[in-house]
């Protein structure tokens, strides 16, 4: 059976409908940058899915080809993640989408050497014939932070992310929202096929001890 981020790491992938405290180790990604409303049609952030996914099948179905990558186990691709900041704006203005700028990520398995990545991008650049210069290996330690569950609209996320503020400040911590740590989603439904209402996406503050 394929291993399973979300089902071997509930911590990380399967919180509860109320915050709770978390350290985030540190990981490897797929990531690509970009800027703009993710609503947009055929805009920057789809495209940069097509890249993320093109590269995360590419490494999982690696066994198929000539190219060992060593420690290699089958695994379930981890959900499709997001950073999301707006420059100049404390929180997060959902009002204004156009001015969202973001890393979106895809979670690797830690056996994925930057080696092997770089493989994985001349594959794909060479079989789907597409530019896969944005897409980068991205490693990052996201340390303690504040999570919760969020059920409903992407627009309906400041009701839940005011129970996770006021969560910390209980616990003697508060939001540390900076140039390096970011407001983050984990996305575990897909938009395209749920209902806003009933999706289910993972918020993920940063958050630091009260002085």
């Amino acid at each position: 059976m394929a291993f399973d981020y979300k089902k071997e790491y509930k911590e990380y992938y399967a919180p509860a409908k109320k915050p709770a405290i978390v350290q985030i180790p540190r990981m490897n990604f797929v990531a690509v940058r970009g800027k703009g409303n993710p609503n947009e049609e055929d805009g920057e952030y789809k495209k940069a899915l097509n890249l993320l996914y093109g590269i995360a099948f590419t490494i999982k179905m690696s066994y198929k080809g000539t190219h060992e990558i060593k420690g290699f186990f089958d695994y379930v691709v981890p959900p499709l993640e997001g950073f999301w900041w707006q420059e100049n704006v404390i929180g997060v203005d959902y009002e204004h989408k156009e001015t969202f700028q973001w890393i979106s990520l895809i979670r690797l398995p830690d056996f994925v050497t930057k080696d092997d990545f770089d493989w994985a991008v001349q594959e794909a650049t060479q079989k789907k014939k597409i530019d896969f210069s944005k897409v980068e290996f991205f490693t990052y330690e996201e340390g303690m932070c504040v999570q919760c569950m969020h059920i409903g609209s992407y627009d309906d996320e400041p009701a839940t992310v005011k129970l996770m503020e006021k969560y910390a400040e209980e616990q003697g911590y508060e939001i540390d929202i900076n140039d390096e740590r970011f407001h983050h989603e984990i996305y575990l439904s897909d938009a395209r096929k749920c209902a806003p209402e009933k999706r289910k996406t993972i918020l993920r503050h940063p958050i630091k001890h009260i002085k």
